[in-house]
């Protein structure tokens, strides 16, 4: 690694209780390395939830969140992750950036197989969350 240039890590855990001791059921863990320029790589605001969309008694968790490596106005990174029982589901695609008056760059996603074949209302649920925090805000 360059002097200069820089890492950025998250993780998120899901724990649970078997008896006497802590298991763990999933663990999410993304990264830039060797960075050398604007590094992000963040939750994104008010978008943790806990459901149970398709009503079975099993609670959903989502995450959300962007990561980026980039000295210009490019978009970033952005991701949707979703447990629900021990099953991943995906959307991975980039946020959108105003490059001009009227010009936008990015904003693509693309659900995952498992999430394609998921119920319905998950991917509802997903294009919705990701509609509502698509548009960059540079805060």
């Amino acid at each position: 690694m360059e002097p200069d240039n820089r890492d950025a890590a998250f993780y998120a855990y899901h724990f649970y209780s078997k008896g006497d001791s802590i298991q763990t059921s999933w663990k999410i863990n993304d990264y830039i390395k060797d960075c050398p320029v604007d590094l992000k790589a963040n939750y994104i605001k008010q978008t943790f939830a806990v459901t149970d969309l398709n009503k079975d008694g099993k609670a959903e968790v989502w995450l959300m969140y962007k990561t980026v490596c980039h000295g210009d106005v490019s978009p970033s990174d952005m991701k949707i992750i979703m447990y629900e029982a021990g099953n991943k589901y995906a959307v991975r695609g980039t946020n959108k950036v105003k490059v001009s008056e009227k010009g936008y760059m990015g904003g693509e996603y693309k659900f995952d197989d498992a999430l394609k074949k998921a119920p319905q209302v998950f991917r509802q649920y997903a294009e919705q969350l990701w509609k509502k925090n698509i548009l960059e805000t540079w805060d």
